[in-house]
Order: C-alpha cells, then sequence, then structure tokens
C-alpha cells in the first residue's frame, strides 16, 4: 500500500525506482532490453512497496486460492504451539496454509516485516492471512487476523487476558511473601506486552507495594535480550527476591543468569514466566508460568480468518482467551 493506505501503482514503482513506467512494465513481465542494475532497481522498489498486491487487485481479485497464509516474525516454541493449533483448525477444511518467516529470528533487523510479508501473500497466493505478533497495524486487500495485536489495533485478533494472567501471577508471588518482585517486559509495541505490565503494576499496588521502577526492565521477548536484564537485576545490592519475565524464554534465561551467580531457585530467587512453552515444563527447577494456550489462540485464529474469507463471520471482532496460572517448582516463599 501507499502512504494513506491507497493501493500501490505502477507509477509509484516508477517514481521510487527513478524509470519510467514502461520500464517497469517490461521488468514486471520478465521482457527482454532491462540492464540488470535497473532490474534490480525496479526489483527493489517492488519490494519497499508491497507492488504484489496492486498486481492481484487487477488481475487475481476474482479467484479464491483456497490457501491461507500464517505470518511470524520468527520460529519458536511459541509460534510452533499456535501453528499446531492453526492445522488442526484447517483439517478438512478445503484450506491449504503457506507459512512466511523473517530469516533473522526476532526480526530485530527487518523494520516493517508484517507489511513486506502480508503484500507478498495477500491474493496472489492467499485469500487471508494470520499474523503473529505484530508491531505496528497491519493491512491487507484481504482478511486478516492477528495474534497479540499492536497496541491500538482496529485488525480482527485473537488474544490471551494478558492482564489477568499477568495479576495472577503476581498476586502468586506476593501471597508467598515476596515484596521485591523484579519485571522484565516484553516487546514494546505490542498490546500483550502492555498487558502483562500492567498486570504487574496494579497486582503490586492492590497489596500497598510501592514500584520501584529500578526493578523494571525492558526487554523484546528474545531470551538473549533478557540476560544482560536479569544479571543487572540479580547483581544490585537490594536484589529482588522473585523476578516475573513477560515470557517464559527470557524467564528460562533468567534462570540461567542466576545458576551463573550463584543463586538457588527457588531458595534464593523466584522465577516465573508467561506462556507455557514446552520447555518451561522441563526446566531445572521447573517453571512457574502463565498458560495462555497458545494452541488455541492458532485455532481461534483460524476458524476467524476461514469465516471473514467466507463472508460468514458475526462475531467480535476481538477475540479474548482465558489464561491460567500454572505453579510449579521455581517459586516459594523467599529465603
Amino acid at each position: 500500500m501507499a502512504d494513506g493506505g491507497a493501493p500501490v501503482t505502477m507509477s509509484d514503482v516508477a517514481r521510487l525506482a527513478g524509470v519510467s513506467t514502461a520500464t517497469v512494465s517490461r521488468v514486471v513481465n520478465r521482457r527482454y532490453g532491462v540492464r540488470a542494475s535497473t532490474v534490480e532497481q525496479v526489483r527493489a522498489a517492488i519490494e519497499q512497496l508491497g507492488y504484489e498486491t496492486s498486481l492481484v487487485a487487477t488481475s487475481l481479485r476474482s479467484s479464491r486460492t483456497n490457501v491461507l497464509g500464517l505470518v511470524t516474525h520468527s520460529f519458536q516454541s511459541y509460534t510452533a504451539e499456535v501453528l499446531k493449533g492453526v492445522m488442526d483448525a484447517l483439517r478438512q477444511s478445503g484450506f491449504d496454509l503457506i507459512v512466511y518467516a523473517n530469516s533473522d529470528l526476532y526480526g530485530t533487523c527487518s523494520d516493517g516485516w508484517e507489511q513486506r510479508h502480508l503484500a507478498r501473500l495477500s491474493g496472489t497466493l492467499t485469500d487471508g492471512c494470520i499474523v503473529v505478533t505484530p508491531s505496528r497495524e497491519v493491512r491487507s486487500g484481504t482478511p486478516v487476523v492477528v495474534i497479540d495485536p499492536a497496541r491500538g489495533s482496529e485488525a480482527p485478533s485473537v488474544t490471551a487476558d494478558n492482564f489477568a494472567g499477568a495479576t495472577a501471577v503476581v498476586e502468586h508471588l506476593l501471597g508467598l511473601g515476596h515484596r521485591r518482585i523484579g519485571f522484565i517486559a516484553g516487546r514494546a509495541g505490542i498490546e500483550a506486552a502492555w498487558s502483562r505490565e500492567q498486570g504487574y503494576r496494579t497486582a503490586l499496588a492492590e497489596a500497598g507495594v510501592p514500584i520501584d521502577p529500578r526493578l523494571i526492565a525492558r526487554g523484546s521477548f528474545d531470551p538473549d535480550s533478557a540476560a544482560p536484564l536479569a544479571r543487572a537485576l540479580l547483581e544490585r545490592p537490594d536484589r529482588p527476591t522473585a523476578v516475573f519475565a513477560a515470557s517464559d524464554g527470557m524467564a528460562l534465561k533468567t534462570l540461567e543468569v542466576a545458576g551463573e551467580l550463584g543463586l538457588r531457585v527457588p531458595g534464593d530467587l523466584s522465577v516465573a514466566g508467561f506462556d507455557n512453552i514446552p520447555e518451561s515444563a522441563l526446566a531445572e527447577p521447573r517453571l512457574t508460568t502463565v498458560d495462555q494456550s497458545m494452541y488455541r489462540l492458532g485455532n481461534e485464529a483460524a476458524r476467524m480468518l476461514m469465516l471473514l474469507v467466507r463472508g460468514d463471520w458475526e462475531g467480535p471482532r476481538r477475540v479474548v482467551l482465558p489464561t491460567r496460572l500454572v505453579v510449579r517448582g521455581s517459586t516459594a516463599a523467599p529465603g
């Protein structure tokens, strides 16, 4: 889409590439007579603007592919569980699935990946797409359902009750007697990350525990981003007695750092996460976490998308699924 949401035109591509529309046409239609350097120039402009969407509007809008897309910034345990739910929803539905992901693991080097991926898939290959944890609003000429949308997003979406889940885990830590509870936040811009931080803050406030901003660290959901943050928290002379990380990946990394610093979990430090990925039950000690049923997130998103594609969706634009606290061996009363 061009600025303002208008469809991208061949003239837009020509203007960005610094060539004529006739040259763009020759490149698009794979005709001879265009220098290799110019071809690359035009292709770069096409990719940047998402011109594939415009081609769909003129040639393929009347046809259906019976293929859905799943667009994600990375593959990790969370995405794998979502994908299982999607595939089960599509079973015997008549729809196939294309999965499109960034080559860089957490999307850190690919700003705007969401819209570029959608431009490549929407309509030319798919009738609609599921987008997993975009950091911004997404738009497409075909139906889109977002799992864990950006803050303020108006796109149809499926998300867990992140606020309630975070509140429950902090209330659990407070109930054990912890008062200095560190928090490692998730990726900025995602509604889930914001809601989990609000749950942390609300639970402390309602318990009459002052919020210490020095105990709040800003992560990105990337486990590696949590390592220096956890180390900084745990090397403080007044270190927290418990750490709640906004994802299991970051919580598991916190367990590693605690071990490197000679801290016993849960004897010296309690650690809790959010997601209930399979690895959380295999950690030593096993991780206390919040189950947001990633499988169900994927399953519900796929069902919503199929109905949207067929024009049959009559439910709310935002589906919120319940969460459940899972208490394991990584949390205990302060030592």
